[in-house]
C-alpha cells in the first residue's frame, strides 16, 4: 500500500519534534539534579553532625538521579498510542488517564472518532512543567496497553506506533492499527498510519464489506496465535506476507509483559540473517531493558562471532548435515593424535612457547629417586587411547590422562613393588606425583601433548585435507571432503561455521577457571562523602547486552524462518532451550535447505517431547495478487500441491518483464532508478547469492533507498518494490533454488520487475522459461 507521498517525513517530523522536547526536559532535570548536589554540599559549612548527615543523604539522593538521568539519555524513545476517550476521566500518578475500555460516545455512528490521548512509551517516564506526561516508563500500568492492545481486543487503543530512533534522532517509524474499521482524527486530521498499518487501514475501510471480513479474519488468527498459552511449542506456518514474524515478535511482547518474572530466564529470537534482526530489534524495543530478550542471527549465536559470509550451497549442505556430528566427535579426538612432523609440537600454546624450545610430544622423560624413567610412543598412544575412552568432553579427560602418566612412570619406576607397608607406599606416591608435576619439562610435555582445546583449533586442523578425509572416513566421500576443507581455510566464519563452532564447543568442554581474587582498593577504606557518592553504573542497554551474552539458555525461545534451520544449526538452537518453551514460525515452501527430513529429525529432537500447538495463517497481505499469483507459479514447481496464501488485494499492476540488452549491470540499474521514481519507498534488488558484491556497484549510486542482497538473505524481508535478476541463476544455485526463487518473488508490496538474462529463456514479451504458464 503506497502511502501518500510526504506523508513519513511529516509524521518522522511530528515524532523528532517530541523528542527533541524530552530532551530540552532531560537536560533541565539533570540541571536540577546537579545543583541539588551543588547546594547540599554548601551544607558541609555548617559543622552540626546533624547537618552533615543530611548534607550526606541529600547528596546521595541527587548523585542516584542524576547517574539515572545520565544512563537513560540515549536511545529510550521507542513507541507510542494513540487512544479513544475513556470510560472515565480518572488520571494516574503518571499523568495518563487510567481507563482501559473507550467510552460508549467514543466512536460515532459514521464509524469516526477522535484520538482523546496519546502517550509515548520510553524507558523511563518523563513529565514537563506542568506535569503532563512527556514519556510513560514502559513498565507503569498506562504503558500496558502497547503491549497487550490487539486488533481482537484492543481497548482504547487506534493505533500503536514503534519509533525506532538513535540518540537524538529519530531514524523510523511503523505503525500497527487496532481499529482499522475507524476513520480516526488527531487534532482535527485524519490519523496517519505508516508501514503495514496503512495496508490494513485501506483494507478495513474499503466499501466493499467482504474486505471488512478478510481484515477481521487475519487480525483474528493472528491474535489466536499472540495470546496462545506459552506452555509447550507453539508451532506457527504461513506463506510469505501472512505476518508470521511480526505475530511472532508480538507474541513475544505479550508474554514478557503478561508473567516478567516466569521469562526472568530471558527469551531468545533467532532470526536467520542480520537484516532480518535489524527489522526484529525495530518492533521488539524496550525488550532488552533487564536483559530478557536477546535478538541474534543464526551466525551470531556464539559469543565473539559475527558470521555474515555464506558457503557455496555444496559446502552448506555438508556443513550442514546432520552426519558432520560424526565428524567433529572424531577431529575433536583425532586432533590430539595429529602432532607436526618430528613429533614437535601441533599447536601454538601459549604455556609451551614460554617455555622456551619446541617439545617433543612422543618422548616423555623425567627423573624420580635418582633415575631416569621414559615413555615412549607406543606408552603414550596407549595411554591417551585409554583416557579417550571416557565419555567426558575431551578438555575435561585432561586430568585423567595427567593421572595415567603418573600411573604409568610409576610403573616404571618399581618403587610400589619394594614397599610392602601400604601406608609408607601410598606417602611415596604422594611425594613422587608432587616431585613429578612440579618439574618444567613435566608441565611443558602436557601443554603439548594434551592442549586445551578450542573449538577454533579444532577447525583449523579440519582445512587440513588429509586430517579431514581420515576424520570424515565413511561420512563423507573425497568431493566432500575436499570442498570442506578448502572452505575452512579462508579468512573468517561463514554461518554455517558458527554451528560447527558451536557443537566442538559442546564436545571439547570447558576447563574451569579459578575465580581471580579481587585486588585490594585502598578507596574501599574511605568513608564520607566519597562512600555515598554513586559510581557510574553500566545502562539499561549494557547490561542487556552484558547479561544476553552471558545466559547460554532462555526461558522462551523464537525461532523465525525456522525452515531454513540446518540440523546443525537446530542442534545449536537447542541446546539454548533445553527447559524453555518456544514459539516456531515458518514455511515449508519458502525452505532454502535441501534435505527437509533430517532438519525435521533434529527439529523434533531439539523440542524434544514438549506437546505442539499448531497453527496456520492463511491471508497474505503484504502482495497484490497480481504478484501473488505469477509466485504462485513458482511454488506449483518447486512444491506441487502446496497451497500458496490468497492474496486480498488488487492494484492492477502487472510484473514487468525486462530482457537484458545492453549488460546484466546497465538492465538493472535502469529497472531500479525507474521504481525509485514510482514508489516512494524503498527497492531490493534480489540476485543470485554470487553476484551480492557485483551487484551493490551496480546500484551504488542510486541512493540508499535501492537495498541489493542475495537470495537467502531476502528472507522475511519486503520492500515496496523489487527486482529479481534471472530467475533462472538464483533456481539453479541449489537443489532448494525454486522455493529460495519463491521466496524473492514475494518480497514486493507494491511493484515487481524480473530481469531475464540469456540463461532464462525469456519469450517475445520477456517473461523467463520459469515463469511462463
Amino acid at each position: 500500500m503506497q502511502e501518500p507521498s510526504g506523508t513519513r517525513e511529516r509524521e518522522l517530523g511530528i515524532e523528532q519534534r517530541h523528542l527533541d522536547r524530552v530532551y530540552a526536559r532531560l537536560e533541565e532535570k539533570i540541571h536540577e539534579a546537579e545543583f541539588l548536589m551543588q547546594d547540599a554540599a554548601k551544607r558541609s559549612q555548617v559543622g552540626t553532625p546533624g547537618a552533615l548527615a543530611e548534607r550526606d543523604a541529600q547528596v546521595y539522593r541527587a548523585g542516584i538521579h542524576l547517574n539515572r538521568l545520565n544512563n537513560e539519555f540515549e536511545d529510550f524513545l521507542f513507541g507510542r498510542i494513540d487512544l479513544l476517550l475513556g470510560k472515565d476521566g480518572k488520571k494516574g500518578p503518571d499523568g495518563a488517564y487510567t481507563s482501559v475500555d473507550p467510552a460508549e460516545d467514543a466512536v460515532r455512528e459514521d464509524n469516526t472518532a477522535d484520538i482523546a490521548e496519546t502517550l509515548h512509551i520510553g524507558r523511563i517516564g518523563v513529565l514537563d512543567a506542568d506535569y503532563s506526561p512527556l514519556v510513560i516508563d514502559w513498565r507503569a500500568p498506562a504503558a500496558a496497553p502497547f503491549y497487550r492492545s490487539t486488533p481482537v481486543d484492543p481497548g482504547r487503543v487506534v493505533r500503536r506506533r514503534v519509533i525506532r530512533s538513535k540518540g537524538r534522532k529519530v531514524l523510523g517509524v511503523e505503525d500497527d492499527l487496532m481499529r482499522p474499521e475507524l476513520a480516526a482524527y488527531l487534532n482535527g486530521e485524519k490519523l496517519a498510519v505508516l508501514g503495514d498499518g496503512a495496508l490494513m487501514a485501506a483494507l478495513g475501510q474499503a466499501r466493499s464489506h467482504s474486505m471488512r471480513d478478510i481484515v477481521a479474519s487475519i487480525q483474528a488468527e493472528q491474535d489466536l496465535v499472540i495470546r496462545a498459552p506459552a506452555a509447550s511449542v507453539t508451532y506457527v506456518e504461513g506463506g510469505p506476507g501472512t505476518g508470521k514474524t511480526a505475530v511472532a515478535l508480538h507474541r513475544a511482547a505479550y508474554l514478557l509483559y503478561q508473567d516478567r518474572r516466569r521469562y526472568a530466564g530471558g527469551i531468545l529470537i533467532v532470526s536467520p540473517t542480520p537484516l532480518l534482526v535489524a527489522y526484529t530489534e525495530g518492533v521488539l524495543p524496550s525488550l532488552g531493558e533487564e536483559g530478557q530478550v536477546a535478538i541474534r542471527a543464526v551466525g551470531s549465536l556464539v559469543d565473539g562471532v559475527e558470521a555474515t559470509l555464506y558457503d557455496d550451497p555444496a559446502v552448506a549442505r555438508v556443513k550442514g548435515a546432520s552426519r558432520m556430528l560424526n565428524v567433529l566427535r572424531k577431529a575433536a579426538r583425532g586432533v590430539l593424535d595429529t602432532p607436526a612432523s618430528g613429533g614437535q609440537l601441533a599447536f601454538d600454546d601459549d604455556a609451551v612457547r614460554e617455555a622456551g624450545a619446541p617439545v617433543r610430544t612422543d618422548l616423555l622423560r623425567v627423573v624420580a629417586f635418582g633415575r631416569r624413567l621414559e615413555l615412549d610412543a607406543d606408552d603414550l598412544r596407549r595411554i591417551r587411547q585409554i583416557a579417550l575412552g571416557g565419555t567426558a568432553p575431551v578438555n575435561l579427560l585432561r586430568p585423567r590422562a595427567r593421572k595415567l602418566l603418573l600411573d604409568a612412570l610409576w610403573a616404571k619406576s618399581g618403587a610400589g613393588a619394594r614397599h610392602t607397608d601400604p601406608e609408607l607406599a601410598a606417602e611415596l606416591r604422594s611425594s613422587f606425583d608432587d616431585d613429578i608435576t612440579d618439574e618444567d619439562s613435566f608441565i611443558a610435555f602436557l601443554d603439548a601433548w594434551w592442549p586445551e582445546l578450542t573449538p577454533r583449533k579444532v577447525l583449523e586442523a579440519m582445512a587440513d585435507e588429509r586430517r579431514l578425509g581420515r576424520w570424515g572416513r565413511r561420512v563423507l566421500n573425497p568431493g566432500e571432503v575436499r570442498k570442506v576443507a578448502r572452505s575452512l581455510r579462508r579468512d573468517g566464519f561463514t554461518v554455517h561455521d558458527v554451528a560447527l563452532l558451536d557443537e566442538l564447543n559442546s564436545i571439547l568442554g570447558t576447563v574451569a577457571r579459578p575465580k581471580r581474587k579481587r585486588e585490594f582498593d585502598p578507596l574501599d577504606q574511605l568513608s564520607g562523602l566519597e562512600e555515598l557518592m554513586p559510581q557510574r553504573e553500566e545502562t539499561q542497554w549494557e547490561r542487556a547486552e552484558r547479561l544476553a551474552q552471558e545466559r547460554v539458555e532462555y526461558a522462551h525461545v523464537i525461532v523465525d524462518e525456522a525452515q531454513d534451520l540446518t540440523p546443525m544449526q537446530w542442534r545449536m538452537v537447542g541446546r539454548r532451550g533445553r527447559h524453555a518453551t518456544w514459539t516456531v514460525v515458518g514455511d515449508p515452501a519458502q525452505s532454502s535447505w535441501s534435505e527437509p527430513d533430517d532438519a525435521a529429525a533434529a527439529r523434533d529432537e531439539a523440542l524434544g517431547t514438549r506437546p505442539r500447538r499448531r497453527f496456520e495463517l492463511t491471508v497474505n497481505y503484504r502482495n497484490p495478487s497480481e504478484i501473488a499469483d505469477l509466485a504462485a507459479r513458482v511454488l506449483a514447481l518447486a512444491m506441487p500441491g502446496m497451497p500458496s496464501p490468497k492474496a486480498v488485494r488488487s492494484t492492477g499492476l502487472e510484473p514487468r518483464f525486462a530482457v537484458v540488452r545492453e549488460g546484466l549491470g546497465a538492465t538493472v540499474r535502469a529497472e531500479a532508478a525507474r521504481l525509485l521514481e514510482q514508489v516512494d519507498g524503498t527497492v531490493g534488488v534480489v540476485v543470485a547469492m554470487r553476484r551480492r558484491a557485483e551487484a551493490r556497484k551496480w546500484l551504488a549510486e542510486l541512493g540508499e533507498r535501492v537495498v541489493a542482497l542475495g537470495s537467502l538473505e531476502a528472507k522475511g524481508l519486503e520492500y515496496d518494490a523489487t527486482v529479481v535478476v534471472s530467475p533462472a541463476e538464483i533456481a539453479d544455485e541449489s537443489p532448494a533454488g525454486l522455493r529460495v526463487l519463491y521466496v524473492a518473488l514475494t518480497r514486493a508490496t507494491q511493484q515487481l520487475t524480473v530481469v531475464s538474462a540469456a540463461g532464462d529463456a525469456p519469450d517475445a514479451a520477456g517473461v523467463p522459461d520459469l515463469l511462463r504458464d
